[in-house]
């Protein structure tokens, strides 16, 4: 069998169908379903960052990890409060 990568289109197509599936799936969700996948992300999301701010502390101590996401939530709000960052595209 040869390997998929080698063909660049037999991988986009693969790379379409992959997407095709999740895009049918999340469209069969459920509002429950729905809220209960983005707290999951979020969960995860959260977690790497408090890795991520545990290995630039060079600590293995989750509290000074957590300090650490704060003060990275803490300054995006910062900015975003003063215009510098916005979520929405402007009009």
């Amino acid at each position: 069998m040869p390997n998929i990568h080698d063909d660049p289109a037999a991988l986009k197509a693969l790379q379409d169908d992959i997407y095709r599936e999740k895009i049918l799936r999340a469209r069969k969700q459920t509002m429950e379903e729905r809220l209960a996948d983005v707290f999951e992300q979020s969960n995860f999301q959260f977690g790497m960052m408090l890795a991520g701010a545990m290995h630039r502390l060079g600590t293995r101590d989750e509290a000074a990890g957590w300090q650490e996401v704060a003060r990275w939530m803490n300054r995006l709000d910062s900015v975003n409060e003063r215009g510098f960052y916005s979520s929405v595209k402007p009009v």
